[in-house]
């Protein structure tokens, strides 16, 4: 095995660790990772990080639904929406210069620092269910999904400030959020994989250790973590990925 597939295996398999305790997926940080600090090509990692949130979401997608805490009109809407889009957002990455792609994902970042530290939800709405129409959750999915496979992402961090801005119950935002990402993820994937951006080899290691790291994570958080240290935490490793990227832009020009 080369050091290459080692380091990015590594990378994988702890930034799902990380991510997966703060209930969301690795592959906001998958991307710039293994592109920036391991140069893969940005298209093959996109392909390994979407693969990795597929594998490393799906244990909390299938806990929601058998324990009935999805709640199904607003799910299937967010579902189809995002799934459906986000191969349309992966077939568009080809017609972007990457420079372009490197700054839309270096803004993306810094807004999702800034949303982890900084946005405060009204305590009050917290304690309240609210139902979202179904056209604007549709619109939420729908950009949700096109971002998502533009820049490699599950969409979890789109859709959950979106929802909860809206007045959304921020705990049902949790569950919505880690049932709908394994299946924006995989279509975006299937995209990628079918642009011929798929490396078996790196697939399946990485991947594997995200399942691994995400499911270990993902035990760790129920038991042992604070909400508040881990969004400081992957608001930390999110803020050093846009460094990086911004380095590795300024190469570019």
């Amino acid at each position: 095995m080369d050091s290459t597939l080692i380091i990015s295996t590594l990378l994988s398999f702890i930034l799902s660790f990380i991510f997966a305790m703060g209930g969301i997926g690795s592959a906001i940080a998958l991307v710039p990772a293994l592109h920036s600090f391991v140069n893969l090509p940005l298209n093959m990692v996109k392909a390994i990080a979407l693969l990795t949130n597929t594998l490393s979401m799906s244990g909390a997608s299938i806990s929601n639904l058998k324990s009935g805490r999805l709640h199904w009109r607003d799910g299937i809407v967010l579902i189809i929406f995002s799934s459906l889009f986000a191969p349309a957002g992966a077939y568009a990455s080809h017609f972007l210069n990457q420079k372009v792609l490197v700054i839309i994902y270096i803004i993306f970042l810094l807004l999702s620092v800034y949303m982890m530290l900084f946005k405060r939800t009204n305590a009050a709405n917290s304690q309240q269910t609210h139902v979202l129409p179904s056209l604007y959750l549709a619109a939420v999915g729908t950009f949700a999904g096109i971002l998502a496979g533009l820049l490699g992402i599950g969409g979890g961090s789109i859709i959950s400030p979106l929802l909860i801005l809206k007045g959304y119950d921020p705990k049902k935002t949790v569950v919505l959020t880690a049932s709908v990402i394994p299946f924006s993820a995989f279509t975006g994937f299937l995209a990628y994989a079918g642009m011929g951006h798929a490396n078996t080899k790196y697939l399946i290691f990485c991947a594997g250790a995200g399942l691994l790291g995400g499911t270990l994570g993902t035990i760790v958080m129920h038991k042992w973590i604070n909400s508040k240290n881990i969004k400081k935490l992957l608001s930390f490793i999110l803020l050093l990925m846009a460094v990086k990227m911004i380095f590795q832009l300024v190469k570019y020009c």
